[in-house]
């Protein structure tokens, strides 16, 4: 192996690494000594410090903001094909200890040794999302590496996630192996669902609410349930099962309505089904003027806060819905309400939802608290991987007298 080049830090800019974090952004770097100018994008390269100390090794993009990630502590340490298989296998050894059925995310980026990577699995086939240039250049090696541990019978890339154009890379979308049909079935907290892995949403499906839909699942029996974002109906179809005396979806996309009432179809619940295609926001206020009311009304928006910048924005966005969603809910009823927005932290949500609370004049009380499902798992020096949170909320009427 040709000796690698060096990317030297300013001083005392090592901190985060050496605590564990694996980006480095360019104004830490000492350009100097070490020109950004100089790397390719995508180009192995050992990190070092101040002082020429390596800290492990990693590829650079010296047009973006994060310049480089840290994929190994040792020099030297690329990601060659035997190196992707052992961390594949890593991967999936802590996938089949936790779930019985082969539908989950099988690669979690930084969280799996593997920044740049996102791999979703579906019985045997795999949607794979590279979002770097440093993974986007070994893209052949994780491909056949991935083919070597799972033996899967299709592969889809979903190369059109927006954030490859910071990378300066082209979106597209790409059947590499085998033929992929045009739905899709998965399974999950023993419902089965279909879904479009070429037409829905990023990877097609959402697989880190799990354990919040599964927590969710002992407060609808005989109930009314109302699942706003809906997407493919993934917590509305799961409360049919558990026992929802019926489940209205709603959601902007009439495709993905389509696909959730062809799911509680195969879970021989179509006739309890209904849906609301639409705004959100315009469908809830719509409900209110009908003076519409539910015993179980579950939040789970697009992420309102996509940068730091829109965080004062986005707080308000979240805290509208969920006024909205309070004067949905039945007194003694349940609101469950959930953020996908890293920028937008634990406690910033509760506060939103304290406030709702009081602009719709209701009582609060919070029963469990949810995050990301072990299929995502937080690498404990990146709060970055770890951005998803729910609360499943007891809603009383009549706060103020």
């Amino acid at each position: 192996m040709a000796a690698l080049p060096e990317l030297r830090l300013k001083k005392n800019e090592d901190r985060r690494l050496r605590a564990g974090h694996a980006w480095v952004y360019s104004n830490e770097v000492d350009i100097r000594k070490t020109p950004l100018k100089e790397f390719a994008a995508g180009q192995w390269c050992h990190i070092t410090n101040s002082q020429g100390r390596v800290l492990g090794t990693g590829y650079v993009n010296p047009g973006t903001l994060i310049c480089a990630r840290l994929v190994s502590r040792f020099e030297k340490q690329t990601l060659t094909l035997d190196r992707l298989i052992q961390r594949i296998k890593e991967a999936l050894v802590l996938r089949q200890h936790v779930f019985s059925v082969p539908c989950y995310r099988l690669i979690f980026g930084e969280s799996d040794g593997l920044p740049g990577l996102v791999v979703d699995r579906y019985y045997d086939i795999l949607v794979v999302q590279i979002t770097t240039a440093g993974m986007n250049n070994i893209q052949e090696d994780i491909l056949e590496a991935l083919f070597e541990v799972i033996k899967p019978e299709t592969i889809l890339l979903r190369n059109d996630s927006s954030s490859r154009k910071l990378e300066g890379l082209e979106l597209y979308s790409k059947t590499v192996l085998g033929k992929l049909p045009e739905l899709v079935e998965l399974e999950e907290n023993n419902t089965r669902f279909v879904t479009s892995l070429e037409q829905g949403q990023k990877t097609g499906w959402f697989y880190d609410h799990r354990l919040n839909r599964q927590r969710t699942q002992q407060y609808v029996k005989d109930k009314r349930v109302l699942d706003v974002f809906s997407y493919v109906g993934g917590w509305g179809v799961e409360a049919l099962q558990a026992g929802a005396k019926e489940v209205t979806c709603v959601d902007a996309s009439g495709f993905a309505l389509g696909l959730a009432q062809k799911s509680a179809a195969l879970n021989n619940r179509e006739k309890d089904f209904n849906s609301i295609e639409g705004d959100a926001f315009d469908a809830l206020k719509s409900l209110a003027e009908d003076k519409t009311k539910f015993d179980v009304v579950i939040l789970d928006p697009p992420a309102f806060v996509k940068r730091r910048k829109d965080l004062k924005e986005g707080s308000l966005a979240y805290r509208r819905i969920n006024r909205l969603a309070m004067g949905l809910v039945k007194n003694e009823g349940i609101l469950v309400s959930a953020s996908c927005s890293y920028h937008l932290g634990h406690e910033q949500l509760l506060n939103e939802i304290r406030q709702a609370s009081y602009l719709a004049n209701v009582d609060c009380q919070v029963l469990e608290q949810g995050h990301q499902g072990p299929d995502h798992p937080v690498h404990p020096a990146m709060q970055e991987t770890n951005y998803l949170k729910s609360f499943i909320c007891h809603v009383k009427n009549g706060a103020k007298k």
